[in-house]
């Protein structure tokens, strides 16, 4: 699933919930992720979209949050009409990430309350619990990867910080953050016009001349087949 235990699968890791989060700001809801390495190696990714839904799931008698975090295919990429644009794999990043971490907390903000579940090794440590009220919405992963199965832990801000970049490109308007506090580094990604921008960086790194002085883009039209030029 992560393609491997070394470097490149333990960065998988973040991306796989990055991915989620994305699919939100695709659905409409989100509009700002924040990534966070901390102190001790472990990782958090927030985002401010609708949050995991933390009600008893008919058929597994489990709360959607639990359903979510421990069940392959149960994301909400596998009900067509949520998300007709999705990346990530597809419903079973973060019960994937939640297998290969030592320790996962979920929280999600809904409703005008906050939620919380933890898990040990892929499993649950506790039902979920009510924390109390809270203003807002969206979910935060916290999660250490489990040095049973990761032979070295250390992320590399140079990687995800690039990795953070391109996705703020490719989702215009989309707020992307940054921090590695191991390095006492925060960065900041949004672009309000995302491809347009990044062409724009690229032609300043190459030193290119360009056909047009302006650049375009074209964007489909509400839900219907139309495209608009910008």
């Amino acid at each position: 699933y992560i393609g491997d235990t070394h470097e490149r699968g333990l960065h998988h890791c973040v991306t796989e919930l990055v991915d989620n989060s994305i699919d939100e700001a695709l659905a409409g809801y989100c509009d700002l992720i924040s990534v966070t390495i901390h102190l001790d190696g472990s990782c958090s990714v927030e985002d401010n979209g609708r949050g995991i839904p933390v009600d008893i799931h008919q058929k597994y008698k489990i709360s959607a949050l639990e359903l979510v975090l421990t069940n392959l295919h149960a994301g909400g990429k596998f009900e067509q009409e949520t998300y007709k644009t999705a990346g990530g794999l597809h419903g079973v990043g973060a019960s994937v990430v939640n297998a290969l971490s030592k320790e996962l907390v979920a929280t999600s903000k809904r409703d005008g309350q906050q939620w919380q579940q933890k898990f040990k090794r892929g499993k649950p440590a506790g039902p979920v619990k009510k924390l109390g009220a809270a203003r807002g919405t969206g979910t935060t992963i916290f999660f250490r990867p489990d040095p049973t199965i990761f032979p070295k832990i250390q992320f590399h801000s140079d990687l995800l910080a690039e990795r953070l970049e391109i996705i703020s490109y490719l989702h215009r308007g989309l707020k992307v953050t940054f921090e590695d506090k191991s390095q006492k580094t925060k960065v900041v990604h949004q672009h309000k016009d995302g491809l347009s921008d990044y062409l724009g960086f690229l032609l300043s790194e190459l030193s290119a001349k360009t056909i047009h002085e302006t650049p375009f883009t074209m964007l489909k039209e509400g839900n219907g087949n139309g495209i608009r030029l910008e």
